[in-house]
């Protein structure tokens, strides 16, 4: 049976050993990378292909007739085309949860250091600010306390659940968003919440319903130097809406690890010079431990599909 992994890289830093992987199979190809003009004459023999971020849509799927399994090396599964997989027979499984303590952990990171202005006065201490300042401290930046203020968060999975979990233990009181049509006495309306919030942590998928779910309208109605925090898909958030929200001063600060279009161009509106925002380039699903937990879960995902009892699949 021969396996290839499209995008290998995408997941190693020289620091995996990816025997885990190609011990499933007698032959396996590794790629560390994969154009779209490439994609077709690396899968076309294959049985079962590996990819991360490389596109597999209809067309190609439709070509490769020995193709029967499909692993992506991710939870987020919007570059295969399942509909089309399902149809032809094709197994589709991703992985669940292996980045879940990691993203938690970055995304509390991001919020202490947006509340504590940590970026900006780390610069002004490389820039000599403090070699030269008039008292034993700089005070350039008002800084914010977050015991009992007040956390939106949006998506309340394992990670957004788990971000609570830490809010709490910093004193902050917690507030969930609740879909449209659901009836939960401990849960708000995004749009009744929003005033309320101090901070808003995003942690949904992006779909149809979630695109641009922060626009103009919705950052309106956040309290004036409320924060933004986005560690789920960068088109949760209307970004041309966001630079004007931050030049304005009416929000406070954003932290974001994802971007609509990555790597982003140039014409991005959020890289300009802005205000108290942090951008970090999608690294909070990426320390070692959670790499190496993801490639192990593909590993199994292809163990079990070949034993007949497939797990993880995309339905």
């Amino acid at each position: 049976m021969q396996g290839v992994f499209l995008d290998s890289e995408t997941l190693d830093q020289q620091d995996l050993d990816f025997s885990v992987l190609t011990s499933t199979l007698e032959n396996w190809q590794l790629y560390g990378a994969t154009s779209a003009s490439q994609v077709w004459q690396r899968t076309e023999h294959a049985e079962i292909v590996v990819t991360n971020k490389v596109v597999l849509n209809a067309p190609l799927l439709q070509q490769a007739s020995r193709l029967r399994y499909i692993g992506i090396a991710a939870t987020g599964c919007d570059n295969v085309d399942v509909a089309t997989a399902k149809k032809l027979g094709i197994t589709v499984c991703n992985v669940r949860a292996y980045s879940t303590a990691t993203v938690i952990q970055h995304t509390i990171g991001l919020l202490i250091a947006l509340a504590s202005k940590i970026v900006d006065y780390d610069r002004l201490v490389k820039e000599g600010e403090w070699i030269n300042a008039k008292y034993f401290c700089l005070q350039n930046y008002k800084t914010m306390e977050l015991e009992g203020k007040i956390l939106g968060i949006v998506g309340y999975g394992a990670i957004g659940s788990g971000v609570a979990k830490v809010a709490e233990q910093l004193g902050m009181k917690i507030l969930i968003a609740q879909r449209e049509g659901q009836n939960s006495s401990n849960r708000k309306l995004l749009k009744e919440m929003l005033a309320e919030v101090d901070v808003l942590s995003l942690h949904c998928p992006l779909n149809d319903q979630t695109r641009h779910l922060i626009g103009e309208k919705e950052l309106s109605m956040m309290k004036k130097g409320a924060l933004l925090i986005n560690v789920s898909r960068g088109g949760l958030i209307d970004e041309q809406a966001l630079a004007a929200a931050l030049l304005s001063g009416h929000l406070g600060g954003a932290a974001l690890d994802v971007v609509s279009k990555e790597p982003p161009p140039q014409d991005n509106p959020l890289f300009q010079k802005l205000p108290n925002l942090i951008i970090t380039p999608h690294v909070a699903w990426s320390s070692f431990e959670a790499r190496k937990r993801l490639l192990s879960e593909v590993a199994e995902n292809i163990k079990c599909f070949i034993k007949g009892a497939p797990r993880n699949v995309v339905m």
